[in-house]
């Protein structure tokens, strides 16, 4: 197995292998936040920008056609809000980290938000075949006044299927930060096939699927923590974390459906307060 590279250094691979990399802006302009920049190289793509909620919002579909990730590839993604825009990213399906015969495969995703901008980040599920070799790490930059309500969501195994995460190596890194580089929150996760940690109640507790949400840029609200607090759905344990300018909930679970029902459950509660929007569900969620 391939030493994992560090997570801010990610290199062009050989042509045996995909490199793709998406580069994104959103501004606004005249009260309508406008995807202004897009630039793609490789399988990597903005499937189309959308307006369901009118000017104000740009919904933006991302799609990898290969449809996974495999071993020896490589994907960037960067995206910038500046000031005053309101950009929501989700994508069309979920994604996969393909079994690898060695290489490593690695993503990564940098997220800026210029002061007053604001970012939704909400990917469907993730999905770690059994004996894949990957690496991902986010890093999410906040302005002055900036907010973002985003999610990550794993899936070890398609258990569906009858197949578990017994052989490979997951790594996998997510940053909180100012713009001067101080970090609100930090997380690094780097689980081994079968390893101890899958087991153990004080990780994954034998569960096949984790997520977590966050707020960020806004400190936490008694009021909307105890309505958080009342979402129940069968099959998923859940917690809520109170930090001084980031709210967390994370979910525990055997089913990947279950989780996402609960994340966007919380989702559909916390951004009329975080936002000041309604709850209106992108409708790729439904197809």
């Amino acid at each position: 197995m391939n030493a994992p590279l560090p997570p801010d250094s990610l290199t062009q691979t050989t042509s045996a292998n995909w490199y793709a990399s998406l580069s994104l802006r959103v501004e606004q302009r005249e009260q309508r936040s406008v995807l202004t920049h897009n630039l793609h190289k490789g399988p990597l793509r903005v499937q189309k920008a959308l307006y369901p909620e009118g000017d104000a919002v740009c919904q933006i579909l991302t799609l990898h056609p290969p449809a996974g990730i495999a071993g020896g590839d490589q994907l960037e993604i960067s995206l910038q809000v500046n000031t005053g825009a309101h950009a929501q990213v989700t994508t069309p399906g979920a994604g996969k980290w393909y079994k690898s015969l060695g290489p490593l495969a690695t993503q990564h995703i940098q997220l800026t938000l210029a002061p007053q901008a604001v970012l939704e980040w909400l990917p469907q599920e993730v999905i770690v075949f059994d004996r894949a070799c990957a690496q991902s790490a986010t890093t999410i930059t906040l302005g002055e006044g900036a907010r973002c309500i985003g999610w990550d969501i794993l899936c070890l195994g398609r258990t569906a299927s009858g197949e578990h995460f017994n052989q490979g190596s997951f790594r996998q890194r997510i940053r909180l930060q100012r713009a001067d580089g101080t970090p609100l929150w930090q997380e690094a996760m780097h689980l081994q096939g079968a390893d101890d940690a899958m087991r153990a109640k004080v990780a994954l507790g034998g569960y096949s699927v984790t997520g977590t949400l966050w707020l960020a840029g806004v400190a936490p609200d008694a009021t909307l923590l105890e309505s958080l607090r009342t979402v129940a759905i069968p099959g998923v344990q859940c917690g809520i974390s109170a930090l001084p300018h980031v709210t967390l909930v994370r979910v525990l679970s055997h089913s990947g459906e279950a989780a996402r029902q609960y994340l966007e459950a919380v989702w559909a509660l916390a951004r009329p307060h975080i936002l000041q929007r309604a709850a209106i569900k992108p409708r790729i969620w439904r197809t």
